[in-house]
């Protein structure tokens, strides 16, 4: 089996380095490429990205995350893609954790592998991050457990992987301007073809994203004109 792990990227230069560099000390990991699609940054991401060894790299105007997405999947030559975040750092059985679910599936393309993903170890995490994370309004992994297969809602391209050529034959709707919904909207169709979304809690990244009640409602105003689109 190999991998191919897709990050679309949009000015967090210095987070995007600390994920690639938890991709290189992975672990148990069956053979995989990373590929990096900078949505339009104005950060010194290119100048960067383009000198640094071992990834594929590519820029295009700002249009989304979904249309980056779709870029990656483009290049991308592995058996499944793996999603991540600019600001989602894996851990090191991470790849090694998502080629598993897909193995003892027998690589059925009609299943995605979900992991898990939380707040930094060793960094302040209040009460209301906890919240948004466990319950729903950002993530909701206190509602499901390990090993769970899961309803749509809970495709996080945070941390999930899924078959190349199913994304290639059903790529996500570019009319999403934001991070918000385009994911799940992508799962909502793939649902009605079968997609079954497994869980498994040992496939971790951190988000290094910290919200205080602010930042989040910003942020669910943006997540309010996505599902207005949806």
């Amino acid at each position: 089996m190999n991998l191919s792990v897709v990050i679309p990227t949009y000015n967090r230069l210095d987070m995007l380095v600390r994920v690639l560099d938890a991709l290189d000390a992975q672990v148990g990991a069956p053979s995989f490429e990373v590929i990096v699609i900078d949505d339009g940054s104005r950060d010194e991401t290119a100048r960067l990205m383009a000198q640094r060894k071992g990834i594929t790299f590519r820029t295009q105007p700002n249009g989304g995350p979904g249309r980056a997405r779709n870029h990656g999947v483009s290049l991308a030559s592995g058996r499944y893609v793996v999603f991540i975040g600019d600001d989602t750092v894996p851990e090191p059985r991470f790849l090694a954790e998502h080629a598993r679910v897909h193995q003892e599936i027998a690589d059925d393309p009609l299943v995605a592998c979900l992991g898990y993903t939380g707040w930094p170890q060793g960094e302040r995490v209040t009460a209301f991050m906890d919240y948004i994370n466990d319950y729903g309004l950002q993530f909701g992994y206190k509602l499901i457990r390990h090993g769970d297969v899961v309803p749509y809602n809970f495709f996080y391209t945070s941390n999930i992987s899924i078959d190349r050529e199913m994304l290639a034959a059903h790529p996500f709707d570019t009319t999403f301007p934001s991070a918000a919904w385009e994911d799940i909207e992508l799962a909502y169709r793939l649902d009605a073809l079968g997609l079954k979304i497994r869980y498994n809690g040992q496939a971790v990244t951190r988000h290094y994203h910290p919200m205080d009640v602010d930042s989040f409602a910003r942020r669910q105003y943006t997540v309010g004109k996505s599902g207005a689109i949806f």
